[in-house]
């Protein structure tokens, strides 16, 4: 798309006053490639309903560690269904029972634990991109979420120059369990990843 710094400063304070769909629909309408990514988190229906409802078809990359908890599986598979969603899958390239033998789930202080991440969700987020070579990623980032999410914006630049934009960056939880219960919509809090631990913690995605 093509967007300077300044450009998208200008944009930021612009869109401060839209809604999350009238800012999707903004993305969209200057997109040609447009993708959402999601990892069915808390939350994470409220952007799903949003860029889908602008544009029912888009690609819903979805990179699963396979250490996601059964309520997030089953969270996952309603929102798959109820809202139609065009999900592409990419896993890691070892299965987790493989790698439990392996090396387990290390901690955030093990050396290991950057080549778990980067085995169970770098490696196939980096795959998926690859293939789908967007230029708009519609993202769930919000302020307050890490001390790096909080130096971003509704948009942003990837560090590969892709145009990332979070509809709901301004929002805290309160206001999107509002959105949520207005439009009948279901969340799932018992949500664990593997790469993070702590939820102040970057896994890479985003840095």
């Amino acid at each position: 798309m093509g967007f300077t710094e300044k450009q998208i400063k200008e944009l930021n304070v612009q869109f401060t006053g839209f809604t999350p769909e009238e800012i999707i629909s903004w993305a969209i309408e200057n997109g040609q490639s447009p993708l959402v990514t999601t990892n069915f988190r808390p939350y994470e229906v409220a952007i799903l309903h949003a860029v889908t409802a602008v544009q029912p078809d888009i690609p819903v990359i979805w990179a699963d560690t396979g250490y996601n908890t059964p309520n997030t599986y089953r969270h996952a598979e309603e929102l798959i269904s109820r809202l139609a969603l065009n999900v592409k899958l990419y896993v890691p390239q070892q299965t987790a029972a493989h790698r439990d033998i392996v090396m387990g789930i290390p901690g955030i202080d093990d050396p290991n634990h950057a080549k778990f991440t980067e085995q169970v969700k770098l490696e196939p987020f980096k795959r998926a991109m690859a293939e789908h070579q967007p230029d708009v990623w519609f993202t769930n980032l919000r302020k307050g979420q890490t001390a790096l999410r909080n130096t971003l914006d509704i948009l942003s630049l990837s560090k590969d120059g892709v145009l990332k934009v979070s509809p709901f960056y301004h929002w805290n939880d309160v206001q999107l369990d509002v959105y949520l219960e207005e439009r009948n919509l279901p969340n799932e809090h018992k949500y664990f990843d593997p790469t993070k631990v702590l939820e102040n913690r970057e896994c890479g995605l985003h840095t």
